[in-house]
């Protein structure tokens, strides 16, 4: 079973029909005994998303939130990720991505591209702006 968060296991008891005493009681004493730890929780989410998923810290915060850590639990485990390791993910998945143009001329080519891999880092959380940015230099560089 993979690691949960505090707010996923409450509502996997619920599911099953245990009350919200008894799984308030139960989850105290998970997190007495370290077997739940939300930081540590929050911190390894964000390893691992940012390393398979590339995904900017915003995508990161929202799916923490989903998972019911908010706060500064989240702001502890967003801070891992910095500036520079973030723009790196992103220059790299555009590089992955980058298809070479069969006319470099052709300029509708170019500007579909340029469309379809700023989409492809706004759907990972990268605002407009720098997702802008990155393709441009990363395909000024190719």
């Amino acid at each position: 079973m993979a690691p949960r968060s505090r707010h996923q296991l409450f509502g996997k008891l619920a599911e099953r029909g245990v009350s919200e005493h008894v799984a308030v009681e139960i989850l105290d004493r998970y997190e007495e005994v370290q077997l739940v730890d939300d930081a540590e929780f929050a911190k390894m989410w964000v390893r691992s998303r940012a390393q398979t998923s590339s995904l900017a810290r915003s995508a990161l915060k929202r799916e923490l939130a989903e998972k019911g850590i908010t706060g500064e639990i989240a702001e502890d485990a967003l801070a891992q990720r910095t500036d520079e390791d973030e723009m790196a993910a992103a220059e790299e998945l555009v590089r992955r991505k980058l298809r070479p143009l069969a006319d470099p001329g052709d300029r509708a080519g170019r500007d579909k591209q340029v469309r379809r891999l700023v989409s492809m880092l706004a759907r990972k959380g990268y605002p407009p702006g720098a997702a802008f940015s990155i393709v441009k230099n990363v395909m000024a560089d190719g």
